[in-house]
């Protein structure tokens, strides 16, 4: 007779096989994105800076424009300065450091806002299409044609003693075009799929539709050019700076350093090299993420 616990043993179902742990877009974006050294480099950069910028008091001896000694101006690196002095005798990694604030400052609330206005726009505008959509695109094209620096430089002129916000202001005012024109594309492309009529034909208003269903679905390649676009921003800052219609003196920034060190480049040459160098590496750090992020989310690319 056979033993009824080992019929019940044998007829029980084995081990489950391991699930697959494939996860979204953003899980195996992540998977990819840790192998990269460039990542990781890119990173490690714009963590410094951003430390720096949120708070120049560990970095930096001085506050900006303090412990100036005149005697000490344009002198080079030395010991008792890495970075040598400006032309006001202030201790120039200090200046350097709390330079950043305004630039990764200005560069991220700048994005930011244009990224929350092309999420606003072109959901409204893609999704609903018709004349909302034709009104939408058009102001975009009117703002789309203006030159990004040139329209920055002909509103800060006409409205001087500005400042880091109203800075702020006018290039969220001239920045968030193309992403507007890309969340509008892919709001398009996706709001005809199956799961999002399933959703309607289930009743869910346009609302829960759109942030529910279509957002996450549309929103990976317009955040890879808003990173892209934090880049270009710092870089567009520092250029209003060197123009003269930017920050002005008190305030300390990168482009302002590059400005005053034009004209000593020859006899002081770290007077231009080091906030270059700050600045460059920022903008670049930022554009590389940007590229490897692309990458990453994209498929197609792998």
């Amino acid at each position: 007779m056979v033993d009824l616990k080992a019929s019940v043993e044998a007829a029980a179902p084995g081990p489950r096989p391991p699930r697959d742990r494939r996860g979204s877009l953003w899980h195996d974006a992540w998977l990819d994105l840790r192998r990269r050294v460039i990542f990781w480099i890119s990173v490690a950069i714009l963590a410094v800076a951003c430390a720096m910028a949120a708070v120049p008091s560990l970095f930096a001896g001085f506050g900006p424009n303090e412990g100036c000694v005149l005697r000490m101006s344009k002198k080079g690196p030395g010991p008792g300065a890495v970075f040598g002095y400006d032309l006001q005798g202030c201790d120039y990694w200090s200046q350097i450091v709390h330079g950043t604030r305004p630039s990764v400052l200005i560069g991220v609330a700048v994005t930011v806002f244009a990224l929350l206005i092309a999420i606003v726009l072109g959901l409204l505008g893609g999704y609903y299409g018709g004349v909302l959509d034709a009104l939408i695109s058009r102001l975009t094209d009117v703002f789309f044609g203006i030159p990004f620096v040139l329209g920055a430089t002909v509103v800060l002129v006409a409205f001087p003693g500005h400042g880091i916000w109203a800075m702020t202001a006018v290039l969220v005012l001239l920045g968030w075009t193309t992403m507007t024109r890309l969340m509008r594309g892919q709001v398009i492309a996706v709001r005809d799929t199956d799961y999002v009529q399933a959703a309607r034909a289930l009743g869910a208003s346009d609302l829960r539709i759109m942030v529910k269903h279509i957002l996450p679905n549309a929103i990976a390649p317009v955040f890879v050019v808003a990173m892209l676009n934090v880049g270009n921003v710092i870089s567009g800052e520092a250029t209003l700076d060197y123009l003269g219609v930017g920050l002005q003196y008190p305030d300390v920034s990168w482009g302002l350093q590059l400005n005053v060190a034009q004209s000593f480049f020859a006899e002081h040459p770290h007077l231009l090299v080091f906030p270059a160098m700050f600045l460059t590496a920022t903008v670049l750090s930022f554009l590389m993420l940007g590229d490897v992020v692309r990458d990453a989310l994209d498929p197609r690319l792998r």
